[in-house]
C-alpha cells in the first residue's frame, strides 16, 4: 500500500518561504516520477512543478524562478522549496506519484496525498 504524506506548509507573509515535503511509504520515489500540485478554494487542481526518475524537472509557469522542486532519494522524500511566495500561492498543496517505474512517457499521477495548507498574507 502506498502512503504519501505531506508536512511543511503553514501561514507567512507575502514573500516568504516554506519548504513542503511528502514521505512516501510503499513507493521508492527515485525511480518513479512525482509531483507537487495546489488547489485553491474554487479553483481547479493545478500541476506545480515535477521530477522525473532522471531527476528532471518541470515547472509551471506562475511558479518558475520561484519553487525547487527536489527529492531525498535516502529519506524517500520529495520537497518543494517555496521562495518569494505571493498571495496568490495559497492552496492546499498535494504531493503526487505515477505508479509506474521508469515511465518513458509523460507522467500519470495515480496515488495522491492528503495535502498541506499553504497561506500567503498580503
Amino acid at each position: 500500500q502506498v502512503l504519501l504524506v505531506e508536512s511543511g506548509g503553514g501561514s507567512v507573509q507575502a514573500g516568504g518561504s516554506l519548504r513542503l515535503s511528502c514521505v512516501s511509504s510503499g513507493y521508492s520515489i527515485s525511480v518513479r516520477c512525482m509531483g507537487w500540485f495546489r488547489q485553491a478554494p474554487g479553483k481547479v487542481r493545478e500541476e506545480v512543478a515535477s521530477i522525473k526518475h532522471d531527476v528532471s524537472t518541470q515547472y509551471a509557469d506562475f511558479v518558475k524562478g520561484r519553487f525547487t522542486i527536489s527529492r531525498d532519494d535516502r529519506k524517500n522524500t520529495l520537497l518543494l522549496q517555496m521562495n518569494s511566495l505571493k498571495p496568490e500561492d495559497t492552496a492546499m498543496y498535494y504531493c503526487a506519484a505515477d505508479a509506474q517505474r521508469w515511465p518513458r512517457g509523460p507522467c500519470a499521477f495515480t496515488n495522491w496525498g492528503q495535502g498541506t495548507q499553504v497561506t500567503v498574507s498580503s
